[in-house]
């Protein structure tokens, strides 16, 4: 039985125990959240490593980190590194997104070798399979859904939502359709003059889903690549069949999550995300960025943890990591860190901004580090150690100041929190001031 069905019938799960335990939840809330669809746990069966994270709306926002290859590049011990790596610097999720040589053995090892989720996107590996888009089937995605769910795969991308009456409404735009999945889909559709085969077959996917536990991410294949393209009919069309899709899914007790929109101007991300949680009951959502500004290749990690942490705040579930290569190759291990660095702190500013159980509690803990001059703690405490301590190492040239009661930028005559510690006790305390607030 899946995660959801159990909730519904009131069992409060070994996977469910520990994500509330690490959520610092309520088991019976969780469990309600789990029941009606807002939160997810993906947990395949198969996937005999997996420490379970939970994902939804009144959790903590998580963040995924896409790792797979190319058929231009990258190999099974390549891959292995930007697992190792992105588990290292915080992702709660990662996704293989293959499409080149050795798809099995590399996402056999990734599973193997990973604590967290691991997502797929199958008609990469449909279409590899089949040698040509026209040579695919609908069996043979199902085939390949099947295996990946056999194999462990703990969430998968289908893009179902995509339709042959939504494909005019994309001729107005610069970018067209910039999803991988979408865009297969779509020339699909135009090559045999058929249906979307994942919506064509959604019941029979549901089964072998609902048989693996295997969380559904209903795809965002139409969204918009460009800020031009951000919230046109297209993809609030997609949005809608994903509403529909989502209701169809919960009456099997498959766990849902949707994906959610790529470029998107800042002051458009609330009402994306309002639009959706109206439209799929407030199932999940995952964004990809969204990118806020087209004028950064190499620095998109920023563009978008810019508009991630305003998604996140208006109610988005799942960052979508964007590292320093997109839109311009594939990532390798430091991009990976890059991204998930970006990332993290995305969703860390909106957590405290929600309320998040214990969020602020790091940031507080940080500050009297700070304030203590202690360092080590605050290497401890930094959301990536080592760079912290290197950067604050380099210019101190004597090891003996390296634990001192200042810094390189002010050195011990400038620095403000030393010479605050001279007017402690100096100033009288707050009761006795004339300006105090009442």
């Amino acid at each position: 039985m899946t995660q959801k069905a159990l909730a519904r019938q009131g069992t409060i799960t070994e996977q469910l125990l520990h994500v509330a335990d690490a959520e610092r939840l309520e088991p019976e809330f969780l469990r309600r959240e789990v029941a009606e669809g807002r939160a997810v746990i993906p947990a395949n069966k198969f996937h005999r490593h997996l420490k379970p994270i939970g994902i939804g709306v009144a959790l903590r926002c998580k963040v995924n980190a896409n790792i797979g290859n190319s058929a231009l590049s990258s190999g099974l011990k390549e891959e292995i590194e930007k697992l190792t790596t992105a588990v290292k610097y915080g992702a709660d999720t990662v996704m293989d997104l293959s499409t080149g040589e050795q798809i099995d053995p590399i996402r056999e090892a990734i599973i193997a070798h990973s604590s967290v989720p691991v997502g797929t996107v199958p008609i990469y590996q449909a279409v590899k399979e089949a040698g040509s888009l026209e040579k695919l089937t609908s069996e043979l995605l199902l085939e390949v859904i099947e295996k990946q769910a056999r194999q462990g795969v703990d969430y998968m991308t289908l893009h179902a939502g995509v339709l042959r009456e939504h494909l005019k409404l994309i001729n107005s735009r610069i970018m067209g359709i910039v999803s991988r999945g979408g865009s297969l889909t779509a020339q699909w559709m135009v090559l045999h003059d058929r249906e979307n085969p994942v919506f064509e077959r959604f019941d029979d996917i549901l089964e072998i889903c609902r048989n693996f536990d295997v969380t559904i991410s209903l795809g965002d294949g139409l969204r918009p690549g460009c800020l031009a393209d951000a919230s046109d009919a297209a993809q609030f069309g997609e949005l809608e069949t994903l509403g529909e899709l989502t209701r169809r899914a919960w009456a099997r007790d498959v766990q849902v999550m949707i994906e959610g929109p790529g470029h998107v101007p800042f002051d458009q991300i609330e009402m994306n995300v309002a639009k959706e949680r109206a439209l799929c009951a407030d199932a999940p959502f995952y964004v990809l960025g969204p990118v806020v500004t087209d004028i950064a290749p190499g620095y998109d990690h920023i563009t978008s943890a810019i508009g991630a942490t305003m998604a996140a705040f208006a109610g988005a579930s799942l960052l979508c990591y964007v590292t320093p290569k997109e839109h311009l190759g594939l990532p390798n291990s430091e991009d990976v860190k890059q991204g998930l660095i970006a990332y993290r702190i995305a969703a860390h500013a909106a957590d405290i901004a929600r309320h998040r159980p214990g969020a602020r509690e790091w940031d507080d803990e940080m500050s009297r580090a700070r304030a203590a001059f202690d360092w080590s703690r605050q290497f401890s405490l930094a959301i990536d150690p080592e760079t912290a301590q290197a950067m604050h190492d380099e210019s101190l040239i004597e090891d003996s100041f390296r634990q001192a009661d200042f810094c390189s930028m002010c050195g011990p005559e400038f620095c403000s929190i030393r010479l605050n510690r001279g007017l402690k006790g100096k100033l009288g305390s707050c009761e006795a001031a004339d300006h105090c607030p009442d």
